[in-house]
C-alpha cells in the first residue's frame, strides 16, 4: 500500500511557535487569563526586538519627551500665557534670558506658545491618522473580503482618492467647513486612507487564500466572522505600522493647512505661528527666531515618528530588512 507524499498546509499565525517560551494554562486557570498571558508574552517579545532598532529608540524617546511636554504645558507655563491682552514682552523682542525663544508679534513668549501649540499639533495628528486607517482597514478588508463588483467599485473610487492630490482635497474641505479643530482632522482623515485600504486589500488577499480560511467556511463560519475573527488580526501589524507613519503626514497636512489660515485662528498651534510670522513679517526683517522653533518642531516630530514607524514595520516583517 503507497501513501501520497502531501505538501504540509501551513499553519495559522497563532499556531505558529512564537520566540521564546509558550505561555503554559495553569491547571484551574481561565481560557481569559491564559488569552491575557499570551498577549503579555508577545508584548515583551515584540519589545526586544524593537529595543534592536537605534534609530527606533531615538524616535522613541523624542516623542516620550515631547509627549511630556504637551502634558504639562498648563503647569509650566499657564493658560495666560496664550493671552493677546496680557502679553508680558514687546512684539518681536530677541531670545534673551527672560524669552529664551524671543516673542512673538503681540510680545508673547514663543517658547510657552510653542509649548500649547505641540498640545493642538499631537492631538491633530493622532485623532487624524486614527481616522484616516480606521477608513482605510475598514474598506480595504470588505474590499479583499466580498470581491466582485462591491470590491471593483470601491477600489475605482481609492484609485480616484490616489490620483488626487491629497493636500488639494484636503483644502477644499477644509475651505467649505467651518474652521476648527474638528474640520481639519476630518479633512485630513477622510483624505488619507487610500494608501492604508490599498495595504490592507492586499494583506487581506493574501489571508483568505490560506486553507484555514476554507476549513472556517466549511465550518458555517460567516463574513463577519472571517473578518473580525481571522483576516483583522493577521492585519493589524500592517495596520499599527501604517499608523506611526500616517501621523507623521498629518501633522504636516495640519501645519501647512494652518499655515494657509485654513485651520481656527484662536487655536495655537505650530502651524498657525508659522503662519503668524509670515504675516508679521518675519522674514524680511530676518527675526529668525519666530520661524525656526516651530519649523523645527515639525520636522523632528515628523522624523521621530517616521523612524518609529520603520522600526515597529522591521519587526512585523523582518523581510523588509529595514537598517538598524
Amino acid at each position: 500500500m503507497t501513501t501520497s507524499m502531501q505538501k504540509p498546509e501551513p499553519l495559522e499565525p497563532e499556531a505558529r511557535k512564537p520566540s521564546g517560551p509558550p505561555a503554559k494554562q495553569v491547571p484551574g486557570q481561565s481560557p481569559r487569563a491564559l488569552t491575557r498571558a499570551r498577549r503579555r508574552q508577545a508584548v515583551a517579545r515584540f519589545w526586544r526586538q524593537y529595543r534592536t532598532h537605534r534609530a527606533g529608540l531615538v524616535g522613541l524617546a523624542v516623542l516620550a519627551v515631547i509627549a511630556l511636554l504637551a502634558l504639562t504645558a498648563p503647569l509650566l507655563v499657564g493658560a495666560d500665557s496664550q493671552s493677546v491682552t496680557n502679553a508680558p514682552g514687546g512684539p518681536m523682542e530677541a531670545p534673551s534670558g527672560e524669552f529664551p525663544l524671543g516673542t512673538d508679534q503681540f510680545g508673547r513668549s514663543l517658547l510657552a506658545l510653542m509649548l500649547w501649540g505641540t498640545r493642538v499639533s499631537l492631538t491633530v495628528g493622532l485623532l487624524a491618522a486614527f481616522l484616516s486607517v480606521a477608513i482605510g482597514t475598514l474598506i480595504g478588508i470588505t474590499a479583499g473580503h466580498f470581491k466582485g463588483w462591491y470590491a471593483t467599485v470601491i477600489m475605482r473610487v481609492t484609485d480616484w482618492f490616489l490620483v488626487m492630490p491629497t493636500l488639494v482635497l484636503a483644502i477644499a474641505l477644509a475651505t467649505v467647513l467651518s474652521r476648527s479643530v474638528w474640520t481639519t482632522i476630518l479633512a485630513i482623515g477622510v483624505t488619507t486612507w487610500p494608501t492604508t485600504a490599498r495595504l490592507v486589500r492586499a494583506q487581506t488577499l493574501s489571508v483568505e487564500s490560506r486553507p484555514y480560511i476554507e476549513r472556517s467556511r466549511a465550518l458555517g463560519g460567516g463574513h463577519r466572522h472571517i473578518m473580525s475573527r481571522h483576516v483583522l488580526p493577521n492585519v493589524m501589524p500592517l495596520v499599527l505600522a501604517q499608523t506611526t507613519l500616517v501621523i507623521s503626514t498629518a501633522i504636516l497636512t495640519e501645519a501647512t493647512l494652518a499655515f494657509l489660515g485654513l485651520s481656527d485662528p484662536t487655536i495655537v498651534s505650530w502651524g498657525g505661528l508659522l503662519q503668524d510670522a509670515r504675516e508679521a513679517g518675519a522674514v524680511s526683517s530676518g527675526n529668525w527666531w519666530y520661524l525656526a522653533p516651530p519649523g523645527l518642531a515639525i520636522a523632528v516630530v515628523a522624523l521621530a515618528f517616521t523612524l518609529c514607524g520603520r522600526a515597529v514595520e522591521s519587526v512585523l516583517n523582518p523581510k523588509l530588512g529595514v537598517s538598524r
